[in-house]
């Protein structure tokens, strides 16, 4: 399949510019980049399952899958983080055996319900803020 040249160069531009915030980025900027994208794939894959498109609805959930598993899941430091750790590992998992479902049945409703469950997570840690994110660090990553 072809793709114009104007839409690889938004994409390497794209690529670099999550690269160049990644470098830099303090651990608690790390897990909100990681909260983003998941939301952001959840979103893609509601709007897949809208439009009837398969194939991205498996892609976009497998990458919320992924960021869930690999990112916010295997950041997590029981250790430091205790309980709450403990309660965000078992939301994770969750949330990923909602979305195995969800893709297996073309469930939009099983999508909007790990949606739901994630938002508020995720804008919680986006207003911890930078000063508190060490302390929180033990929890979240």
């Amino acid at each position: 399949m072809y793709t114009p040249v104007s839409s690889r160069a938004a994409s390497a531009y794209r690529q670099v510019g999550v690269q160049s915030g990644v470098d830099g980025a303090s651990p608690h900027t790390l897990i909100k980049m990681l909260f983003d994208g998941l939301i952001q794939s959840l979103n893609a894959a509601r709007g897949a399952l809208q439009r009837g498109d398969i194939a991205e609805k498996g892609r976009q959930i497998g990458k919320a899958v992924r960021i869930l598993e690999e990112g916010l899941k295997g950041g997590l430091n029981p250790a430091q983080g205790g309980e709450i750790a403990s309660n965000l590992a078992a939301l994770y998992d969750y949330c990923v055996s909602r979305l195995t479902l969800a893709n297996m049945r073309n469930d939009l409703a099983l999508v909007e319900e790990v949606v739901s469950l994630i938002a508020p997570v995720a804008q919680s840690w986006s207003e911890i803020g930078t000063n508190n994110g060490a302390a929180a660090q033990g929890a979240g990553a």
